[in-house]
């Protein structure tokens, strides 16, 4: 297959980050599927960009949503539901900027505290929320089910944003 002669114009692109809208729920479903052995369905995304104490970013390039952080608000604290960058785009530090973007609107917005899960063996993902400034600070037993039915232990990690 030729690509065309502008193709890498689009790979270089810059990624912006900005918030999700209703009409990309289809885009960010399918991105969680490609990501997640259990994504969640268009629906469930569009109920979570129409609730007011839910925070989602979109990470697009050009007219191509490639990641998103979704955050749901609680007080002055938040829960990371759910960060996922395209397998295609990974490798490149969009989820670090896409995080920590996402991470100081929750501050903008009052949060003073997040949390979040990770499933323990995920050391890309435990190397982002390192970096980031998160701190395991509990752990939960046969928290995730994989497809094949084996369970796995979250990890529970805190960072304070004030």
């Amino acid at each position: 297959m030729t690509l065309p002669s502008w193709f890498p114009l689009f790979r270089h692109r810059p990624a912006v980050v900005e918030a999700a809208v209703p009409k990309d729920a289809a885009q960010l479903a399918h991105l969680h599927a490609a990501s997640f052995h259990r994504g969640w369905g268009d629906g469930e995304f569009d109920q979570m960009l129409r609730e007011q104490n839910t925070l989602i970013h979109r990470l697009r390039q050009g007219r191509h949503i490639i990641g998103f952080a979704a955050s749901r608000l609680a007080a002055d604290e938040a829960e990371i539901l759910s960060i996922a960058v395209s397998p295609q785009q990974r490798g490149r530090g969009l989820s670090r900027d896409l995080f920590l973007t996402h991470l100081g609107h929750l501050a903008g917005r009052g949060v003073r505290t997040v949390f979040l899960e990770v499933e323990e063996n995920n050391m890309p993902a435990r190397r982002l929320y390192d970096r980031t400034g998160f701190k395991v600070v509990g752990k939960r037993e046969r928290y995730y089910k994989e497809a094949n039915g084996v369970e796995l232990n979250a990890l529970i990690m805190r960072r304070d944003l004030s």
